[in-house]
């Protein structure tokens, strides 16, 4: 049975899924979309550049793995669902945070290294977004809450976009990677304060 959105948009975990996902999405866009210019900004060589473009990229595919795979470790270590996906919700948040590491201690391995955590927790964080609303809803009402969850993001990522440009243009890249440590862990407020996943369902 396909819920209404009307019903959909009452239920708490609904707003957790969107919140979740729309302040999220855009920290891992900055990264896609900013990063050469963060590098150039913060001095580094175009080789050095060329040499951390592709380790966040990387890094973010393995934690698209690691998200599903460590949370289907709990489940079958016995750990309830809920708890075992709000397990990788708030790793994911931490490791996230780490993007504001590069504002107070320079170098470019420190920078590279906490490119690389915080996609990678952006990514096993995702996937645990991507997984809840099966979790929580019926099949049929499963790609709407997807769908919504999408357009926050989008909508999250153009505003994000835009104030990244007048702030940077304005002060620096800081003020951007302080905010876009913080962000993560309200998302995970979100998850932990509005969706409840009852009863167990299989690993994924």
């Amino acid at each position: 049975m396909r819920l209404p959105y009307s019903t959909l948009l009452r239920m708490p975990q609904t707003w957790g899924v969107i919140l979740s996902k729309t302040l999220t999405d855009p920290v891992w866009f900055f990264v896609t979309d900013w990063l050469a210019i963060l590098l150039v900004a913060k001095g580094y060589s175009p080789k050095d550049s060329l040499l951390a473009f592709w380790i966040p990229f990387l890094a973010a595919d393995i934690g698209n793995f690691v998200g599903g795979g460590v949370s289907s470790f709990l489940i079958r270590r016995g750990w309830p669902v809920d708890r075992s996906r709000k397990a990788v919700c708030i790793a994911g948040a931490l490791g996230m945070a780490t993007l504001g590491i590069p504002v107070f201690v320079n170098g470019f391995a420190v920078l590279v290294i906490s490119l690389a955590v915080s996609t990678l927790a952006y990514a096993a964080f995702s996937t645990m977004i991507l997984t809840l609303p099966a979790d929580l809803y019926p099949p049929a009402s499963v790609a709407s809450v997807s769908g919504m969850s999408g357009t926050g993001a989008g909508i999250g990522t153009v505003a994000a976009t835009y104030l990244t440009g007048v702030v940077s243009d304005r002060y620096s890249f800081g003020p951007i990677l302080v905010i876009a440590s913080i962000v993560p862990i309200l998302a995970c407020v979100a998850i932990l304060k509005l969706v409840r996943v009852d009863g167990k369902a299989g690993p994924a």
